[in-house]
């Protein structure tokens, strides 16, 4: 056996999917990208499954529906359940905005022994529409937008999840650790 793959097998953990669901321009992908880094650092196998590529590349054609937004979200979790029962880590900074999307995904989970974290990125509509990442509240504002998750289209927020993280009362390193305490504390960092 090489070195390496000596050295890869000593870093192969249990996979886990983290869910960072939120409204747009909640901190979400930030977030991610910030914890992918530092479970990379430790040699973790990490993926950021990111909503935006996700529609570029696999639900390519979907709308805004409820249904589509499902669908959508059905497709992620799939993909994201393979990654973390095959030792990746998929963090997943995804709006899914409808709870029984989410339960769907969290059941699939389950139903397969694998770990999921759902983490309610709580950042509120106020602070969101000021910081507006993608212009899409000043779109809205100007009547160039429909269906605005959280303005004109619902945000249904979770009743209980792992974590719930308000981004607006803390750093992102902040934010990050918090999700990777939850982490260690499962057992999954």
């Amino acid at each position: 056996m090489t070195e390496l793959s000596t050295n890869q097998e000593s870093h192969v953990t249990t996979g886990a999917t983290v869910w960072l669901t939120g409204l747009p321009s909640a901190g979400k992908t930030t977030i991610a990208h910030e914890l992918a880094g530092r479970l990379r650092a430790e040699g973790h196998r990490v993926e950021v499954l990111d909503g935006d590529e996700i529609r570029e590349f696999i639900s390519a054609g979907l709308g805004f529906s409820r249904e589509d937004r499902h669908t959508n979200v059905q497709r992620i979790g799939f993909v994201a359940e393979l990654l973390a029962r095959n030792g990746v880590t998929a963090l997943v900074p995804v709006i899914a905005p409808y709870a029984d999307s989410r339960d769907a995904v969290r059941k699939r989970h389950e139903t397969n022994g694998t770990a999921y974290l759902e983490v309610h990125v709580a950042t509120p509509v106020e602070v969101c529409s000021v910081r507006d990442v993608k212009g899409l509240y000043a779109r809205q504002a100007a009547g160039e937008l429909t269906g605005l998750t959280g303005v004109d289209d619902p945000y249904e927020e979770p009743e209980s999840p792992d974590l719930r993280i308000e981004s607006q009362h803390q750093s992102v390193q902040e934010s990050a650790a918090s999700v990777y305490a939850l982490l260690s504390e499962r057992g999954l960092a």
